[in-house]
């Protein structure tokens, strides 16, 4: 019995090919007149509906620019991550391999220098064939398919991946249109301007359009670099990327591989034996996977998610954050940023020993960042989570930043913010050498607290007073300290109670101002600090960020200038467009003789006081911090060159990591150590000492400013000399914190 379709179904078949041979016949006619002579073909389409239908047709091709992927560099130029939804790398014709161009010619457009546009005689060929119930072939031009790759690059870029229009799937009108754009796009390029926007555009693998990116992604080698097999190889790809894909597929691979250097041959473009040592090549791929995104980043990369939040946030980069978003994984920025990678590979370094990423069972957070005085560029922002990675503590969170820059609600800082109190009585014009009560401890609901800006509904909130159901007076960490002492001394060895006795004689309302001049404001809503909520404004119990708080003691390293942190320096994209960045704005906010007196206070933490244990060898200031419990413990301290945030706490802050009491503490440098009371200059202090030593000598290690004496004691002081310094806290014990139950105070 005879098999396949009847004779009479063959030859209605039949019959419809050649009776759509003769209508496409006259369309390429019609083509072919308008290669040679446009003006009469468009007068001659217009006798039918189907000339109609042509000349309506546009006949100019809109290019748009091409997705090239972002690269976000460090200060020295390295490369910290790129970001792409197409990995391209655009080059000149020049810079590719001869081979690239006459293998591809070869197998896809033999003619491609003497036709306009359309290769008639191919397109004819093609027709025949396909008429007859030969295998199908293409017939488009390499113009053909330029102009095919623009218009899906279009609708990729408007959303529409799902429209693309890929070879085989096209309609006659997409044909048509494709033809009509085709011969507009010859009269306006060369045919080398052609040929090397399709080499930059054109589609090998998911990883890799273009051929500088496909050379780079299986053999990591340039265009210019590429053999003869290789771009054999690269050639016959184009016409199926899946099909031939040597990934996955190198048989089929090598076999259209040969197929194109048989053509070389027969077309005279390679002598026969470089076709036969070309045909015995291994396709010898060395793949090379790009990596995208802050992820993927082998240094710094919360630093990277934090400068890729700084192109969201940023109405300069679009008007949505879509539309910013669009713009980094396509518009081919150059993102160059502040990062130093000295300092940054140091810190990270610092973070990992504090609280190792892998053995932290304890799930304890480390982090560091640094910003340099003077012009606020974020020199090293580290932690000891990761973002990726099997077996590594994964955390989306920044430690160091604000909410809005990818980071959480803050952390207390505790005892880092007293400097804030002594700047205010400076300011005030009291001295460092004034003597306070330390031995007050109590501050009832109706202290007389000094607050300029209260009004009836805005007012000072907060007291210690332990004749009040749920409150307590106010504490120290230690016995001792309850009695007066010169202001300095009660800053520098972190004593709550003095700090208070200071707070009690100033304006809170000009302490908020002074902590606003600071930088300082609260983490999860980027509201100032409230000045009238005594235990949150005097003791820190608002969450800040470690890049605030850094920033903030730069301004006294700089005698009282304050620069906004800043992490990128130019954005220019693959036009050479320069966007504007966020800008340091430097400017005196703070006395100069406040921020010298500040200085000349901290600089004696680090020699007699709460961190007297962690100093670097060159001249440097700081102030340890912690808060109840030890849940949050801090560090913050500079150089004339260099302002650093430490920071060491649980992320959900209500743990206490200390080993006593039958608590089995938090495990530290990734061996099971442990500590029998945490603060901010046993761990915190620790990372910061170890990275401080290592980096401070890369930038200014200058003295200090000497403060006025106006600054230090009253000129007036009948025999003009200080109090007796009486501290005795010399042997390594802090100050750091205090207790009051049920008012959130921490020291």
């Amino acid at each position: 019995m005879a098999s396949g379709k009847s004779a009479g179904a063959r030859t209605i078949t039949t019959l419809a090919r050649f009776l759509t041979f003769l209508g496409v016949s006259a369309l390429c006619g019609v083509l072919a007149a308008g290669l040679l002579v446009p003006g009469a073909a468009v007068s001659a389409m217009g006798a039918t509906a189907s000339m109609d239908f042509f000349d309506e047709l546009p006949t100019e091709l809109e290019v748009g620019p091409l997705s090239v992927p972002s690269r976000v560099l460090a200060a020295d130029g390295s490369q910290l991550a790129s970001f792409y939804v197409e990995n391209r790398q655009p080059v000149k014709l020049n810079q590719m391999s001869p081979y690239v161009k006459t293998s591809l010619l070869a197998i896809e457009d033999s003619r491609y220098y003497e036709h306009g546009g359309i290769d008639v005689q191919g397109t004819m060929r093609a027709l025949v064939n396909n008429i007859a119930g030969g295998s199908t072939q293409g017939a488009s031009s390499i113009t053909q398919q330029y102009v095919n790759n623009v218009l899906n690059e279009a609708r990729a870029r408007s959303g529409q991946d799902a429209s693309i229009t890929l070879n085989g799937a096209k309609g006659i009108g997409d044909k048509l249109r494709e033809a009509k754009l085709a011969i507009a796009v010859e009269k306006k390029y060369s045919k080398d301007q052609i040929l090397e926007n399709y080499l930059n555009i054109v589609f090998y693998n998911p990883n890799a359009y273009g051929v500088e990116a496909a050379a780079r992604y299986f053999w990591g080698t340039a265009a210019k670099n590429l053999d003869l097999p290789q771009s054999a190889m690269l050639a016959g790809l184009v016409n199926g990327p899946t099909l031939y894909n040597p990934v996955t597929e190198p048989q089929q691979a090598t076999k259209r591989r040969n197929l194109v250097l048989d053509v070389m041959l027969a077309q005279k473009k390679i002598s026969k034996a470089q076709h036969d040592a070309a045909v015995k090549a291994p396709l010898a791929l060395k793949v090379n996977q790009p990596k995208q995104g802050c992820a993927a980043s082998s240094r710094a990369p919360y630093f990277c998610s934090y400068v890729e939040q700084q192109i969201y946030n940023n109405a300069a980069f679009g008007q949505t954050r879509e539309d910013r978003q669009a713009l980094l994984v396509r518009g081919g920025l150059t993102i160059k940023t502040t990062l130093d990678p000295r300092l940054q590979d140091k810190a990270q370094a610092q973070a990992d020993r504090i609280a190792p990423p892998r053995a932290n069972p304890s799930k304890i957070g480390s982090s560091l960042v640094t910003v340099q005085p003077g012009t606020g560029k974020i020199l090293a922002m580290a932690q000891n989570s990761r973002l990726t990675g099997k077996d590594n503590w994964i955390s989306e969170i920044n430690f160091n930043v604000d909410k809005k820059d990818g980071g959480g609600n803050g952390w207390q800082p505790g005892s880092t913010y007293k400097p804030v109190t002594l700047a205010t009585w400076l300011d005030e014009g009291h001295h460092t050498e004034d003597i306070v009560d330390a031995s007050k401890r109590r501050y009832p609901r109706d202290f007389p607290w000094k607050a300029s800006c209260q009004t009836a509904d805005h007012r000072v909130a907060g007291f210690y007073d332990s004749t009040q159901q749920d409150s307590n007076d106010l504490k120290n960490a230690e016995e001792g300290w309850y009695r007066s002492m010169r202001a300095a001394e009660g800053i520098y060895q972190s004593i709550n109670t003095a700090t208070y006795a200071m707070a009690s004689k100033v304006d809170l309302c000009n302490m908020g101002q002074i902590a606003q001049n600071l930088g300082i404001h609260n983490a999860s809503t980027g509201d100032p600090i409230n000045s009238l909520q005594i235990a949150s404004f005097i003791g820190g119990t608002e969450g800040v960020s470690p890049l605030t708080m850094a920033s903030a003691f730069a301004t006294f390293s700089t005698d009282g200038k304050y620069c906004a942190p800043v992490g990128i320096t130019s954005v220019t994209d693959a036009n050479n467009k320069n966007y504007e960045v966020p800008q340091a704005n430097c400017r005196q906010t703070i006395k100069s003789e406040v921020a010298q007196g500040v200085n000349s206070v901290l600089q004696q933490v680090l020699i007699r006081g709460s961190g007297y244990q962690r100093g670097i060898d060159v001249p440097a200031a700081a102030k340890t911090g912690t808060t109840d419990n030890s849940e949050q413990t801090w560090m913050v301290g500079y150089t004339k060159g260099l302002a650093t945030a430490s920071r060491v706490g649980y992320i959900d802050g209500n743990r206490s990591p200390n080993a006593r009491d039958g608590n089995p503490g938090a495990q530290f440098y990734g061996d099971g150590t442990t500590f029998p009371y945490v603060d901010g200059a046993t761990v915190a202090g620790s990372a910061w000492q170890e990275y401080m030593k290592e980096v401070a000598p890369l930038y200014n290690t200058g003295d200090f400013s000497d403060p006025p004496q106006s600054v230090v004691r009253d000129s007036m002081t009948p025999d003009g000399t200080a109090a007796t310094d009486n501290a005795t806290n010399n042997t390594g014990t802090t100050n750091d914190t205090g207790t009051t139950a049920g008012n959130g105070f921490t020291g």
